[in-house]
């Protein structure tokens, strides 16, 4: 399909965009940026971008550190861009309750949380030969924070003694397992299965055993199972025998953030939390306080899960200018760290902006 054609084809996508804490407009606005090009670029037509309000600038102008003003919004556009939030900073009245991003997961039921990790020519990384995908359980495990239909799954019967619930489901465990199939099915058709069933056999051992139960549905992909302890020590020693791993919440989150690192930094650890019909794209790392307002955040983790939400809604609605904008992005961030230029966490001199100049001219470039 030509450019043209596709400008004809593609209706506009009306997208939620969510500042956030610290460094959050920053590198949402250089997410932003860079999704504009691409579009531009493929001939789709421009973003409709619906500003939304979160974190420390919402509780000042609504007293909410998530007003009902943006949910109710969030529900009307087709996906979102959510910036870091920076909770510890808020009033201690607002510190107790869910952070917005949880409470902005769990009310749209976004229960997979989807963290490639790719290392990329130019950028120093521990394990150079990384390119993998971390799905990790969103909606329970041992998250006390997702776990419980009200309150939370910690609790103290007395000042001397904390108790916490983990929950593990089948029909949790059966959606995460179709989703790490369905994509591997698209990457090098192999799945890990990482759990602790040999200490807790109920609930890591009914994970582990539902997400075999789902791999007969799928006999052209290689399926085997690693408890989570053998799963860090293997990924620092051999990160290239996997493709995609999938494990329950907490465990998930630790191993990402691990493999975030091995391929290079954090700074451009990119990730995606979607259901069947909803997704946003959420950067794996913080707010960065000290960084703010500096011009020095690295913009990548977030514009490479700029770039996945426009995959996932071309997969969703079947648009290919999407797609191939999507692709773009990708292309343009291995492009500009292959000629050298990063931001200083990478070892780089680039500032924020410096960086998403670069981005967004290799965007037009086939």
């Amino acid at each position: 399909m030509s450019d043209a054609d596709s400008r004809r084809a593609a209706r506009p996508l009306r997208l939620g965009l969510i500042d956030g804490d610290g460094i959050g407009p920053e590198v949402v606005g250089a997410a932003r940026q860079v999704v504009d090009e691409a579009m531009s670029a493929v001939g789709a037509p421009p973003v409709e971008w619906v500003p939304l309000s979160m974190g420390l600038r919402a509780i000042a102008e609504f007293g909410d550190p998530l007003p009902k003003q943006t949910l109710d919004a969030l529900a009307e556009v087709d996906a979102w861009i959510l910036g870091p939030h920076d909770n510890a900073s808020y009033p201690p009245e607002y510190r107790a309750v869910v952070p917005p991003g949880g409470a902005i997961r769990k009310r749209f039921d976004l229960y997979a949380n989807i963290r490639p990790a790719r290392a990329f020519a130019g950028v120093r990384a521990t394990a150079r030969d990384i390119d993998m995908v971390i799905v990790r359980e969103n909606s329970e495990g041992f998250y006390a924070d997702r776990n419980m239909y009200a309150g939370a799954g910690e609790f103290r019967p007395t000042p001397d003694l904390a108790m916490s619930v983990a929950v593990v489901s089948r029909a949790a465990s059966e959606r995460i397992a179709h989703q790490a199939f369905r994509l591997a099915a698209t990457r090098r058709k192999r799945v890990t299965i990482v759990h602790k069933a040999n200490v807790l056999p109920m609930t890591m051992g009914l994970f582990r055993d539902v997400c075999y139960e789902i791999a007969t549905e799928y006999p052209d992909i290689e399926v085997d199972d690693e408890h989570v302890d053998a799963a860090a020590a293997h990924l620092v020693r051999a990160a290239a025998d996997y493709d995609v791993l999938v494990t329950e919440n907490l465990f998930g989150d630790i191993l990402s953030d691990l493999a975030g690192e091995l391929s290079g930094s954090l700074g451009s650890a990119a990730a995606l939390n979607c259901s069947a019909t909803r997704a946003m794209a959420q950067a794996v790392h913080g707010a960065a306080p000290s960084l703010a307002g500096r011009n020095r955040a690295n913009p990548v983790a977030l514009q490479l899960s700029a770039g996945m939400l426009l995959r996932w809604l071309a997969t969703r609605d079947a648009e290919p200018s999407w797609l191939r904008a999507s692709a773009r992005i990708e292309q343009a961030v291995a492009g500009t760290f292959e000629a050298g230029i990063a931001t200083a966490d990478l070892g780089g001199l680039a500032s924020t902006s410096e960086f998403t100049e670069q981005i967004g001219a290799r965007v037009h470039r086939r």
